[in-house]
């Protein structure tokens, strides 16, 4: 296992390497499955595709839906089929981005597969790590897999208007998201009815424009 992430540890570096010579900033989506990764990304290309240039790797374990719904909206897309592996990793990574132009890139979006450990493992020579989760997955999941929140820039909160058909403790769950990563920007928004969303799209913008 120690060889396997070193190997990939090794590519992640040139990965960051080839981006950061053309100045383009990479930010790797992680989550449970259902907790709305395709969703904010389809809200992301809807709403930034006009005053950014964006492209979106799309890793998924055997279908190309997630990567239909991104099409629609223009931007370059390549489908990551893992044959049932529960994460990317920085090679396959590489031979993604062998399909852009990254000249003419701004932000590569990675939606990895649905699955909060492997992920967090691998580093695929990202920007940073975002944080996706959602209320109806219960509010436990920071204090139970906290190497991926230690490790994001920011988290998204998912399906706040489902929270009032939920048992989602709110408190609890800011209290152990800031025992794991004190200060982490948490953005509570709903993909399906907007509400939250403009905060977290202008800290997209500012992010990227900050080249962080």
């Amino acid at each position: 296992m120690k060889r396997v992430l070193d190997r990939n540890r090794d590519m992640a570096a040139r990965v960051r390497e080839k981006l950061g010579v053309r100045n383009v900033i990479m930010i790797n989506l992680i989550s449970s499955p259902g907790a709305g990764k395709t969703s904010l990304l389809e809200k992301i290309c809807e709403h930034l595709s006009g005053e950014m240039r964006i492209a979106v790797i799309e890793g998924d374990v055997a279908t190309d839906r997630d990567a239909r719904r991104i099409e629609k909206y223009q931007v370059p897309v390549v489908l990551i089929n893992t044959d049932g592996g529960c994460h990317l990793d920085s090679n396959s990574i590489d031979m993604a981005l062998r399909e852009f132009d990254l000249d003419n890139l701004d932000v590569v979006f990675v939606e990895n597969v649905g699955n909060l450990v492997c992920p967090a493992h691998f580093d695929l020579g990202e920007t940073f790590k975002l944080a996706v989760v959602s209320t109806t997955e219960g509010d436990d999941k920071p204090i139970k897999y906290p190497m991926l929140f230690r490790e994001a820039m920011a988290v998204v909160l998912n399906k706040t208007d489902l929270l009032i058909h939920t048992d989602f403790s709110h408190e609890t769950f800011l209290a152990d998201m800031h025992q794991v990563n004190p200060g982490i920007p948490v953005f509570e928004l709903s993909c399906r009815t907007g509400d939250g969303l403009d905060e977290f799209l202008e800290w997209i913008k500012l992010s990227v424009s900050k080249k962080v």
